[in-house]
């Protein structure tokens, strides 16, 4: 959060025994204090468990004329479960972000992204997120752009997760609980996800397909990384 600069003391009431009781005011201009907390279905090219979250390079991908290519292709489908930005409600806000972190980012620098709004999104609620996502993903991107607006169909599940964008024709994650020693879903805790300083952990579900089709580069994939996460962050985590 930027930080705020006080202009003066703002009386707003006598107290008992006549005492003033003063409120400081922000100055003009100042960012609204925000908060979010929301769920994702996340996939990506990776193998399970993306290893992007443990190095400098994603995963390399078929050998090409001697040169392996790294990269990580995913595709984030998030619902607001409950967030503000001011006076601006994005509960039940629902967005989606595809893109590729590139081949190398040591240098927190990643190669594109694209984020897409479910028409039901307001301007407000809009630019309440692309400021949230900036901080959500504290790095730099060659290219980042908004594209028209898509339906987005969200549905989490325990064994199974499914989103899709514009039906299914733009993008399309569908999730299956990976299994583990008991009927209790795999979870990985004590692991940071991105900006966001808290986490209910890290739910292993690889995907069955994880697609983005729409673009100049689509792609699509079957049978690798993908998770559900619901984290929360705020305008006080962040400076």
């Amino acid at each position: 959060m930027r930080r705020w600069v006080w202009t003066g003391l703002l009386v707003v009431g006598i107290g008992v025994g006549g005492v003033v009781r003063a409120k400081e005011e922000p100055a003009a201009g100042a960012k609204p204090s925000w908060a979010m907390k929301a769920s994702i279905i996340e996939a990506c090219s990776c193998p399970m468990f993306c290893q992007c979250y443990f190095n400098t390079k994603p995963a390399a991908h078929g050998a090409h004329e001697g040169h392996e290519h790294h990269f990580c292709q995913f595709n984030n489908a998030f619902q607001v479960a409950s967030g503000r930005y001011g006076e601006v409600s994005l509960d039940g806000v629902k967005f989606w972000i595809a893109g590729d972190l590139g081949d190398e980012f040591s240098d927190g620098e990643m190669d594109w992204a694209v984020l897409t709004f479910d028409p039901s999104v307001s301007p407000a609620q809009r630019e309440a997120v692309q400021t949230i996502v900036g901080h959500l993903y504290p790095v730099k991107w060659r290219s980042f752009s908004v594209a028209p607006d898509a339906p987005i169909a969200w549905s989490p599940g325990q064994d199974r997760a499914e989103a899709t964008l514009d039906g299914g024709k733009a993008g399309e994650v569908v999730l299956t609980r990976a299994q583990g020693m008991t009927s209790e879903a795999v979870v990985i805790h004590n692991l940071k996800y991105w900006g966001a300083p808290r986490n209910e952990g890290f739910v292993l579900m690889p995907n069955e397909v994880q697609a983005y089709r729409a673009g100049t580069t689509p792609f699509e994939f079957r049978g690798t990384n993908g998770f559900m996460l619901t984290f929360d962050i705020t305008s006080d985590d962040v400076s």
